[in-house]
């Protein structure tokens, strides 16, 4: 289902073929859902209660089932991927977070790691998550946030500028954090929290990072890009910016991945409510006189 507000940014086809072409190598290139997976589990670790049924949405691998072996009561995992190679490789069934073909209620849990972000319509796809869920059942997900590759992007703005005196999207754009909690709510999930990690990783330079993008299937798929492919002066000029601007004494490279952690249940009255307006046990106004608040 697709939201009437959505918007079309990415090339879904793309993004299936470049996450197909990256399955080969992917254990090469891994370390960041790898991580993100674990940081997943222990935050299920913090949620008091069993869920026999779960579904990772965009498995890649399977590192979230890896992670959750044996964890939080699971019993049966079903994992689903936009490329069927992934979805092969985790033992799972290829499907489009986009149009997930799961009938309301099936689940107690639903995960996702570092998928969503190449997602169109994401509230429709969050809605189609929640709506998976049975009553009362989580949704715990991590996406790439807006300061993601914030240092490759500059440099190839500033050297595409220079060189072309124009500029088209040469990174994908990412959700920012002040988006993401509502977005939960407009989805339907009760209870929805949004917190962020950022995580620093160094390369040998920038040509070695844009390796490693391209091993994880994380490569630009936004339908506005160039069709033709970076010159290899420009990604030159790129590369000697972020060099000069980001390098650290030794003469490797920082990248920033921000991670956006999202979070929510399915109602249920069972769930904590707000009181409603004027439930209150005193006036506000005397509560702010008094300098005390009755909940």
């Amino acid at each position: 289902m697709a939201s009437s507000d959505s918007m079309t940014v990415f090339d879904r086809a793309l993004v299936r073929r470049r996450r197909d072409r990256a399955v080969s190598e992917f254990t090469n290139h891994s370390f960041l859902f790898d991580e993100i997976a674990e940081r997943l589990a222990d935050r299920l670790e913090d949620v008091l209660r069993p869920f026999p049924m779960a579904l990772d949405v965009g498995c890649h691998d399977g590192a979230v089932g890896r992670a959750l072996a044996g964890r939080k009561g699971i019993e049966r995992l079903v994992a689903c991927d936009l490329s069927p190679g992934f979805a092969r490789v985790a033992r799972g069934i290829a499907a489009d977070e986009e149009f997930l073909p799961f009938a309301p209620g099936s689940f107690d849990l639903v995960v996702s790691n570092l998928s969503l972000h190449w997602v169109n319509d994401l509230p429709g796809a969050l809605v189609q998550m929640r709506q998976a869920l049975k009553p009362d059942g989580f949704f715990c997900g991590a996406m790439l946030g807006g300061e993601t590759l914030f240092e490759l992007r500059r440099c190839l703005y500033e050297a595409e500028l220079e060189q072309a005196g124009g500029v088209s999207p040469r990174v994908s754009p990412f959700a920012e954090i002040k988006d993401a909690g509502g977005l939960l709510q407009r989805a339907g999930f009760a209870l929805p929290v949004v917190d962020s990690d950022t995580l620093t990783v160094t390369y040998s330079d920038a040509f070695a990072l844009m390796r490693e993008l391209r091993g994880m299937g994380e490569t630009n798929t936004v339908l506005a890009r160039r069709k033709v492919p970076a010159t290899r002066g420009l990604l030159f000029d790129a590369a000697r910016r972020y060099a000069e601007l980001y390098a650290e004494p030794d003469g490797r490279i920082p990248v920033t991945f921000q991670i956006l952690y999202l979070a929510g249940w399915s109602p249920h009255e069972s769930q904590q409510q707000p009181l409603k307006p004027g439930s209150g046990e005193i006036p506000l106004g005397q509560a702010l006189k008094s300098g005390r608040a009755t909940h």
